[in-house]
């Protein structure tokens, strides 16, 4: 016979402590996970959507009426330089007197930043600013005596090569 050894077994507090070590893991990686959520991204899309669902049609109409007229839009951002290109259906430039972007990270706004192009010719325009390399959704507002003549926003990638 073996003296020496002791046999244990498992028991009810064992048991209790193996549970609420499991559930305690648990909770722990999902505080961890929402506060990370929470302080990345807002996750707000619109202000208010009931006042955002009213105003489709008529955000439709606006873009259906510029679509319609024919004007494009050519980005370009090269080293310290954002260049826009303006013009008209047939390769004209185009009427505007003001450019606005605006530059959002696909998610996040902690980076966000808007520029003023400056008019440098007739549907040409450009400012000098550093755009950090990533993913970017600009939105581009082109306007003519206070009237909305072109908006369009686009996605790009500004890489870190070559820079």
């Amino acid at each position: 016979m073996n003296q020496g050894v002791v046999q244990r077994t498992f028991t009810g507090h064992h048991m209790l402590f193996a549970m609420a070590s499991f559930f305690a893991v648990v909770i722990a990686v999902n505080a961890v996970m929402a506060t990370l959520a929470s302080s990345r991204w807002s996750g707000l899309v619109v202000e208010d959507s009931y006042v955002a669902s009213q105003e489709f049609n008529s955000k439709v109409s606006a873009i259906r009426a510029m679509a319609a007229s024919g004007l494009s839009g050519n980005l370009s951002v090269s080293h310290e330089v954002v260049h826009y290109d303006i013009e008209n259906r047939g390769g004209a430039p185009a009427m505007v007197q003001d450019v606005t972007l605006t530059f959002r990270r696909p998610v996040g706004d902690r980076e966000d930043f808007q520029l003023v192009l400056t008019r440098k010719a007739e549907g040409r325009f450009e400012v000098e600013h550093h755009v950090p390399p990533g993913d970017w959704i600009v939105e581009i507002l082109s306007r003519n005596r206070n009237e909305t003549v072109m908006h369009e926003a686009i996605r790009v990638n500004i890489a870190e090569f070559g820079r």
